[in-house]
């Protein structure tokens, strides 16, 4: 009985962490997707002609289309703004870089790798489920629950 007690009341006290946690997870993938964003709006007729060379079709529109919905991400996880659509594109975006480029190299990120896509993923599907939490736009605009 102590140690349901204890584990019930350890729970509780951990909970108070859940919208620290968000906030931490869309920080952390702000700044992961902010690199490779601004990578390809430096240069985006080179990143068009990179995607045609990896057989993706019409690479100059996805070119665009990926560096626009990164550098869109960047700032809607920094603000918690529309968390949960985001989401869905940014998902996107990591299975399109896993099966076009990292897949081949196997699992680890040392061998540029599926890892961290795949770790960005998981935490955008966290999003997707949890919402922002409370330290965003969507609890003050939307009165989301955190």
């Amino acid at each position: 009985m102590a140690l349901k007690q204890v584990y019930t009341g350890f729970s509780r006290l951990a909970g108070y962490f859940k919208s620290i946690s968000l906030l931490l997870i869309r920080l952390v993938l702000a700044y992961g997707f902010y690199e490779p964003a601004m990578m390809k709006w430096s240069d985006i007729s080179a990143v068009a002609e990179w995607f045609g060379s990896i057989g993706i079709p019409f690479p100059t529109l996805n070119a665009y289309m990926a560096a626009t919905t990164e550098i869109t991400g960047v700032v809607l996880l920094t603000l918690g703004l529309l968390i949960r659509l985001i989401s869905i594109p940014l998902i996107v975006v990591m299975i399109v870089a896993i099966v076009t480029v990292h897949l081949p190299h196997g699992f680890s990120a040392g061998n540029n790798g599926f890892e961290i896509p795949l770790y960005y993923m998981v935490m955008l599907f966290a999003l997707l489920a949890h919402g922002p939490g409370r330290f965003s736009l969507d609890r003050v605009i939307f009165k989301e629950e955190a």
